[in-house]
């Protein structure tokens, strides 16, 4: 089944995405968003279950026919960001924006959705899709495995738009293909005093200090030169006074890794790091991890087919594999792929697209049909009849 989408489809598909934009909607809160989602799904002809992962949209496919269950998942969360692209269908959601290219992603499924639909003829077993909520630092992924999703699922595809690559370019790493991301909270313990007398107290102000500095040296010389991470400490919090020395302060730390064995290599190190400094000083530390998305990391024999397909369907020109991470955001994604096999892919946004989470980023109408379309070739391919 070659994915050739008529232009009226890819009309809508466009109205629908600039739709999208102009109505964001904030992780849990996607209602308007999901209940555009399941009355396109209904229309269509799809079994449909709302209210996943509180707006979660699944839609199923059965084709009657023996075959697997495969699953394709579209992000729909918006974040909260001014936007200031000018553009005519900007938001209308003061604090609001697609600054990440959900609207997009969620239009290109519901492109291949129509096409599936149509085509389903071809196909055997059954095509799950998954239009999930909070991607965007909720855990939305994690909400909907345990609302039963992925329940059956042989097989996962999702894809982001990446920008800084060539527009419509299609690709995929395999093994780890987009960082880790592990958020600490760390309370420094001292003794606080009066700021006339530093020597009767043990100043956490001062020894958080060193703790910010003594972790820069994390990447620099406890990580190989061949391999990712990122360590930023984002925040620094003291209740103290002009006069007074606070007895704790509260760091903020994000750690990105670029594959599962550098966050444990990072997480051991910087703990270690953090417990000498303190006790060097005769403070404490108490190191909290209060979030966790793990590594994407595809499965090589789904992502040879991911990357396969792409060829055949776009070209060579159009499409290939990539060896190096592409970028060390987090993706949520990552938990589908520990529970069954599958690729999360990427399509080129421009290289003169604003990047991600920036307020003039604005996803590209033009990859559509292409993201779309790798839907729409994968299911063919995973799903081809006899």
């Amino acid at each position: 089944m070659v994915p050739v989408f008529s232009k009226a489809s890819i009309d809508e598909a466009a109205e629908t995405r600039r739709h999208l934009h102009a109505n964001p909607e904030l992780r849990y809160e996607e209602f308007g968003t999901a209940n555009l989602v399941a009355r396109r799904l209904r229309t269509l002809g799809y079994d449909v279950t709302e209210g996943i992962a509180t707006t979660g949209v699944v839609g199923v496919l059965d084709t009657g026919r023996p075959g697997p269950t495969i699953a394709f998942r579209a992000d729909m969360d918006a974040l909260p960001i001014e936007e200031q692209t000018g553009l005519p269908y900007a938001s209308r959601n003061s604090g609001k924006m697609h600054a990440c290219g959900h609207d997009g992603h969620t239009a290109s499924l519901l492109l291949a959705a129509r096409k599936l639909a149509e085509e389903h003829d071809h196909l055997t077993g059954r095509v799950k899709l998954l239009f999930q909520p909070a991607e965007e630092g909720g855990l939305g992924a994690v909400a909907m495995i345990a609302g039963g999703a992925l329940e059956g699922v042989e097989g996962i595809y999702g894809f982001h738009n990446r920008p800084s690559f060539p527009l419509g370019r299609v690709f995929a790493k395999s093994g780890p293909a987009m960082g880790g991301s592990t958020r600490y909270e760390v309370t420094v313990t001292g003794h606080g005093g009066h700021a006339a007398r530093p020597d009767l107290a043990i100043d956490p102000i001062f020894v958080g200090s060193a703790v910010v500095q003594g972790l820069q040296s994390l990447i620099s010389r406890r990580l190989s030169p061949l391999e990712s991470g990122v360590l930023t400490v984002t925040g620094f919090e003291g209740n103290g006074d002009g006069n007074v020395i606070p007895s704790a302060v509260k760091l903020k730390i994000s750690l990105r890794d670029g594959s599962p064995d550098v966050f444990v290599l990072l997480d051991r190190e910087m703990r270690q790091v953090i417990a000498n400094i303190c006790a060097a000083h005769g403070a404490r530390a108490e190191v909290r991890q209060t979030m966790r998305i793990p590594t994407v990391v595809n499965d090589a024999a789904e992502t040879d087919m991911v990357v396969r397909i792409a060829i055949d369907t776009f070209g060579k020109d159009r499409a290939g594999s990539i060896e190096v991470l592409p970028t060390m955001g987090a993706e949520d994604f990552a938990f589908y792929l520990e529970q069954v096999p599958g690729c999360f892919f990427f399509v080129g946004n421009g290289e003169d697209s604003a990047y991600l989470h920036d307020p003039k980023y604005d996803f590209r109408d033009d990859i559509l049909p292409i993201a779309g379309g790798m839907f729409v070739a994968i299911a063919a391919s995973r799903l081809q009849a006899a």
